[in-house]
C-alpha cells in the first residue's frame, strides 16, 4: 500500500525543517551534554534534560517521578537486552508482553505495560523521539514498540517517567514513558564476548559486541562511533524440564489428565477411530457431521511415547505432547548495528546523524496439529468415508468393509515444522538532529524515518480444503504416515508466509528559554511543534480462514498527526516551583485532542521535598481498532460446573479448550481518555542516601475494548437471550449427550468505547551510596510498587483485578500481581565489583473476573490446587566483574542463584498447547523455569 505522504514530500519537509532550525525558536533535546555557548553574553538554561520536560532542569527530581537506569547499573545487573532491563521495573504489570509468549499474536516481540495499563498505554521513545511500532499487534489490537529491536550496548541510560505525559508527547503516554537514551558521543573501542547456560539444560546463550568511536567535539569538531551486536539464545524444550512443566497430566496431584489422545476430543499420532454415521449427509461438508455408533479403538497399535487408555467412549493411545514436542522458550537470534556521526557546526550549534538496523529472528515449535479443531472451521466430528471418491473402499477406515464411516481423532506427527513459526523482524531507523542556541533560545530540530518489515512463516497448520480433499480421495495415508510423500505433506500443510510492515516519518522543532524574574528565580518557557505520518499493513495471518487452529488478524491503516505543545515553569519561591504544560493534537482519523498538565514541587528544607502532578491524557485508537481490520484470538476456557452436570461430567464439558474471541474494527471510535495525579515526597537525610515515595492514581474512560465475554456466556448458560451486539458460534453436539447444550466456540463483537478503568498504587525507591573503607563502596538500590487497586467497569460496577489472574483476555493472561519489587546491593573497590539482586512478585489468586466468578482452576476434586493460588516468586541473581588489567575485564554471574522453581499455574496459557498451558506463569516466573543459569564473559578495551 503506497503511503499517502510520499518520501519526496517528506524529504523536502525535513530539509526545510533543518534549514530553518538554525533560526528557530522551537526545540527539544534529551542530551545531558552542555552545548557550547555563543560568544554573546546571554543567560543559559541548565543542561540537565529530563524525560517529560521541554525545559532543562536543575536536578532529575522533577514534580513527576522519573527512574533513571544507567549503563553502569545495567552492566551490574547482568541483563543482556533492553527487554530484560525494562520489564524488570516494578511498575511493569498486567498486560506486559514477554518474549516467551510464543502463542501470542505478536510472538517473538516484547513490550512494557507501566501501571498495568497494557503495552498500548506506555510510550517508548529513543532519544526522546518516537519509534515505529512492531508490525504485529498485541492480541491483534494494541500497537507497541518491540523492546527487542533496540540495541543495548549503545544505551547510555534509560529514563522511566512514571506519570502520564500526553501534555508533552501526545498519545500512548497514559501509563508513562520509557525513554531509551543512546550515547551522544563515544571515544575508544571496546569488544566483549560472553556465554550463558542453564544448569538444567537448554537456553544456552552466546553474545558478542563491539563499540568503537573517534573524535572530540571540543578539539576536532566531530565524533563518530559504531556499535555492532550479536546475540543468540537457544530454545528450552519441555522435555528438558521436570514435572509439572513437561506434561499436561496433573492427575497425580489432583488435577486432570489433559494429555492428548483421549477420545473423542483429541488424538495421538497413532490415532483413534469409531464407527459412525453422518448426521448431515447432504450439507456442504457432510464428512464434518460424524456421530459415533460404537466405541473408539486405536487406528494403529500404540507406539513409543504413548500409553494405552480407555474411557466410556472407547480405547485410545494417550500422548504427552507437551513433554515430547513442547517449547518453553523460543530461539532468538539478534543482529544490530548502530552508528552516529556528530559534528560541531559552530560554537552555537551541532548536528548528528544516527542510523541503525536491527534484525531479530524468533523461532518456536508447538506439538503436531490435530485433525480436530474448533475454529475457524469446526472439524470436531470429522469422519473418514467408507468409500472413497473413486468408488474404492477406504483403506484408512477399518470399518469400511461393513459399510461404516469412521469418526477419527488424529495428530499429524509427520508434517514439516509441526505448528511452528519462524519470524524475522527488520527495523531500519534514521534520525537527523540539529541543536544549539539562537540568542537566549536553546533549540532542537529532529527528523525521523523508521521502517520495519516482519517476514512471517508459519508451519504445520492444516489447510482445510486440502485436508477435506485428501480424506475424500484417500491421498493421505493415516495407517502408515511414513509412506506419505513430501508433496502430499507439503500440500496438506503449506507454509503460510507474508510480510507485515509499519512506517513512521516525523519532524519536530522545540525550544526553551528564560523569561522574567520571579521570587524564586527566572521563569522559563518551552515550545514545540511536530508532524508525523504513521502507517501499518498486516496481511491476513490466516488467509481465507482456511488453516485449522490458527487465529487471524488483518490490519490496514494510516494517519497524519500534527501537534503544538508548550510548557511554562514558574519558580514562585526559593522553595516552591510550579509548571503547566499542554498539547494540542490533530489526527487525520478521529479529530483533535487537547491534553493539559500541571506540576508543583515544594522543598521546605534541603533534606525534604514534596511534589504533585495532575494531567489529562489520551490514547488514539490503533489501526487494528479503527482501520480496515479484524482479528480472532483464543483463551483457555472450561465450562462452568452446571454445564458439566448436564453432560454427566464427561470430557466434552470438563476438558479445557480454546474459546475464540473475535473482534472487528469500528471507524467511529473515540480516543481513550485519562485523568491522572501523583503525590510524592523526596527525602535525602544524608548526602549518600535518598528515598522517594509516590502515590499515583489513574482513571481511564472510553476504554476501547471488545465487550467481555462474561455477559454473553452467562446469559447462554442461564438460558437467557444473548445480549445485543454479541454473536455466539457453537460446537457440534456432545456425542454422549447429543441433546444437551452445546459448547460455545466463538464469542464475537466489535470494538467499542465502553469501559472505564481505575488504578492506583504506591512506588517506593531507596538509593544509597556509601564509602565503607579505603576504596570499598557499597551501592544499594531498592524499588517497589504496591498496586492498591486495578479495577474495570464493564457496565455493571467496578470489578477488582489486583491479586487475581485477570484480565485473562489481556496479552498473555498473566494476571495483576499486587507487589513487584527488586533490591540490588553492590560492593566494589574499583578493581572488582559484586552485585546481588533480589526480585520479587507476589502471589495470584486464580480467579479471572473478566470471564467468570470464583476459582477458575478446577481439578478432579474442585478447586485446583485447593488454595487456588499461584505462589509468590522470589529469586536472587549474583553478578560480578574483575579488572585483570587496565584494559581487560572478566565478568559473569549466576541467575536464580538458589534455583528457585516457578510456582504451579495450571490456567496460564502463554506457553500452552490446544488450550492447555505448561503449568507455570512465564510472564512473571520465567526465571524459575529456566533455573540456575551461569554467565561468563570478557571485555577488552582497545
Amino acid at each position: 500500500m503506497k503511503s499517502p505522504f510520499t518520501r519526496n514530500k517528506l524529504s523536502l519537509f525535513i530539509g526545510a525543517a533543518l534549514a530553518l532550525s538554525a533560526g528557530a525558536a522551537l526545540a527539544q533535546s534529551t542530551s545531558n551534554t552542555t552545548t557550547p555557548a555563543p560568544a554573546k553574553k546571554v543567560e543559559r538554561l541548565k543542561t540537565i534534560m529530563v524525560t517529560g520536560s521541554l525545559i532543562p532542569q536543575i536536578d532529575v527530581e522533577t514534580p513527576a517521578p522519573v527512574q533513571v537506569i544507567t549503563a553502569q547499573q545495567i552492566q551490574r545487573s547482568g541483563f543482556t537486552s533492553v527487554s530484560a532491563v525494562v520489564r524488570s521495573i516494578s511498575a511493569d504489570n498486567s498486560g506486559t508482553l514477554p518474549t516467551s509468549f510464543a502463542n501470542g499474536f505478536a510472538s517473538g516481540a516484547s513490550g512494557v505495560a507501566l501501571r498495568g495499563l497494557n503495552v498500548g498505554s506506555t510510550l517508548v521513545l529513543i532519544d526522546g523521539q518516537r519509534a515505529a511500532s512492531y508490525a504485529l499487534d498485541d492480541d491483534g489490537q494494541r500497537s507497541f514498540v518491540d523492546l527487542n529491536s533496540i540495541p543495548l550496548n549503545a544505551v547510555e541510560r534509560i529514563e522511566v517517567l512514571k506519570d502520564s505525559a500526553s501534555s508533552i508527547y501526545g498519545s500512548d503516554a497514559i501509563g508513562g514513558v520509557v525513554n531509551i537514551i543512546l550515547y551522544r558521543t563515544y571515544r575508544g573501542a571496546e569488544v566483549s564476548a560472553e556465554m550463558g547456560a542453564s544448569q538444567k539444560g537448554g537456553g544456552s546463550m552466546s553474545r558478542a559486541t563491539l563499540i568503537a568511536g573517534t573524535g572530540s567535539l571540543a578539539r576536532d569538531g566531530h565524533n563518530a562511533y559504531i556499535d555492532i551486536e550479536y546475540q543468540k539464545t537457544n530454545p528450552i524444550y519441555a522435555s528438558e524440564r521436570g514435572f509439572p512443566y513437561n506434561t499436561s497430566n496433573l492427575s497425580s496431584i489432583g488435577g486432570f489428565n489433559n494429555n492428548a489422545g483421549a477420545a473423542p476430543l483429541s488424538g495421538s499420532v497413532y490415532g483413534a477411530v469409531a464407527p459412525a454415521t453422518l448426521t448431515d449427509p447432504t450439507g456442504q461438508y457432510p464428512l464434518l457431521s460424524g456421530s459415533p455408533t460404537g466405541l473408539f479403538q486405536p487406528l494403529r497399535p500404540c507406539g513409543p511415547g504413548t500409553v494405552a487408555g480407555s474411557n466410556s467412549s472407547g480405547s485410545y493411545c494417550t500422548q504427552n505432547f507437551v513433554g515430547q514436542y513442547g517449547q518453553l522458550a523460543p530461539q532468538l537470534t539478534r543482529y544490530a548495528i548502530d552508528g552516529r556521526m556528530t559534528v560541531r557546526i559552530s560554537d552555537n550549534a551541532q548536528a548528528y546523524l544516527n542510523a541503525s538496523y536491527v534484525q531479530v529472528n524468533s523461532q518456536s515449535q508447538t506439538p503436531p496439529s490435530q485433525i480436530q479443531a474448533g475454529t475457524p472451521i469446526n472439524t470436531s466430528n470429522i469422519t473418514l468415508p467408507a468409500v472413497l471418491s473413486n468408488g474404492q473402499l477406504n483403506p484408512n477406515d477399518p470399518f469400511a468393509a461393513q459399510g461404516q464411516d469412521a469418526l477419527i481423532n488424529y495428530a499429524f506427527g509427520d508434517l514439516p515444522g509441526f505448528g511452528s513459526y519462524n519470524d524475522t523482524n527488520h527495523n531500519l531507523r534514521v534520525v537527523a538532529d540539529l541543536n544549539g542556541y539562537y540568542g537566549p533560545w536553546r533549540y532542537d530540530a529532529a527528523a525521523v524515518i523508521n521502517h520495519t518489515w516482519l517476514t512471517i512463516n508459519n508451519y504445520g497448520y492444516l489447510y482445510f480444503p486440502q485436508l477435506y480433499a485428501d480424506i475424500l480421495d484417500g491421498a493421505y495415508n493415516f495407517i502408515n504416515p511414513s509412506s506419505n510423500s513430501a508433496a502430499v505433506r507439503a500440500a496438506l500443510a503449506p507454509t503460510i508466509s507474508n510480510t507485515a510492515t509499519t512506517d513512521l516519518e516525523s519532524v519536530s522543532l522545540t525550544a526553551s528559554r528564560h523569561l522574567w524574574r520571579m521570587p524564586g528565580g527566572r521563569s522559563a518557557l518551552g515550545l514545540g511543534v511536530s508532524f508525523r505520518h504513521e502507517s501499518q499493513y498486516e496481511p491476513a495471518l490466516n488467509p481465507g480462514n482456511d488453516y485449522l487452529g490458527l487465529g487471524n488478524t488483518q490490519i490496514i491503516g494510516s494517519q497524519k498527526v500534527g501537534a503544538v505543545y508548550g510548557q511554562f515553569q514558574m519558580p514562585l519561591l526559593d522553595t516552591l516551583t510550579a509548571n503547566v504544560s499542554g498539547r494540542f493534537d490533530d489526527y487525520s482519523t478521529f479529530g483533535t485532542n487537547f491534553s493539559p498538565a500541571a506540576g508543583i514541587k515544594w522543598q521546605p528544607i534541603k533534606q525534604v521535598a514534596f511534589r504533585a502532578t495532575y494531567s489529562k491524557g489520551f490514547k488514539a485508537p490503533s489501526f487494528a481498532e479503527s482501520g480496515s481490520s479484524q482479528s480472532i484470538g483464543f483463551v483457555t476456557y472450561t465450562p462452568p460446573p452446571g454445564f458439566a452436570a448436564q453432560h454427566g461430567g464427561d470430557g466434552y464439558s470438563t476438558t479445557p479448550y480454546n474459546l475464540g474471541l473475535q473482534s472487528s474494527a469500528s471507524p467511529n471510535l473515540k480516543p481513550e481518555k485519562s485523568t491522572s495525579y501523583t503525590l510524592g515526597t523526596i527525602v535525602q537525610p544524608l548526602p549518600d542516601l535518598s528515598a522517594t515515595l509516590d502515590y499515583y492514581h489513574i482513571k481511564k474512560t472510553n476504554v476501547i475494548t471488545v465487550a467481555p465475554s462474561t455477559p454473553a456466556l452467562a446469559a447462554y448458560y442461564a438460558g437467557q437471550p444473548i445480549p445485543p451486539g454479541y454473536t455466539l458460534t457453537y460446537d457440534n453436539p456432545d456425542p454422549n449427550f447429543p441433546n444437551a447444550p452445546l459448547r460455545p466456540l466463538i464469542v464475537s463483537s466489535p470494538y467499542i468505547n465502553a469501559n472505564s478503568l481505575v488504578t492506583d498504587g504506591v512506588d517506593l525507591d531507596v538509593r544509597g551510596n556509601f564509602h565503607i573503607m579505603d576504596r570499598l563502596q557499597w551501592i544499594s538500590e531498592f524499588t517497589s510498587t504496591d498496586m492498591l487497586s486495578w479495577k474495570e467497569n464493564f457496565g455493571q460496577g467496578y470489578v477488582q483485578f489486583v491479586g487475581t489472574h485477570g484480565p485473562y483476555i489481556l496479552s498473555s493472561g498473566a494476571g495483576t500481581p499486587k507487589w513487584r519489587a527488586s533490591w540490588s546491593n553492590t560492593l566494589t573497590n574499583g578493581k572488582w565489583s559484586a552485585t546481588a539482586s533480589i526480585y520479587y512478585v507476589s502471589h495470584l489468586y486464580m480467579s479471572v473476573p473478566d470471564i467468570q466468578p470464583g476459582c477458575f482452576s478446577q481439578g478432579a476434586n474442585g478447586d485446583f490446587p485447593a488454595s487456588c493460588t499461584v505462589p509468590s516468586f522470589t529469586y536472587v541473581d549474583l553478578n560480578g566483574s574483575y579488572h585483570i588489567t587496565p584494559k581487560i575485564d572478566i565478568y559473569g554471574g549466576i541467575e536464580n542463584l538458589f534455583d528457585r522453581g516457578a510456582g504451579l499455574d495450571p490456567i496460564d496459557y502463554a506457553n500452552g498447547y490446544n488450550g492447555v498451558g505448561a503449568n507455570y506463569n512465564p510472564t512473571y516466573q520465567q526465571q524459575g523455569m529456566i533455573g540456575r543459569y551461569f554467565q561468563l564473559g570478557v571485555r577488552v578495551r582497545i
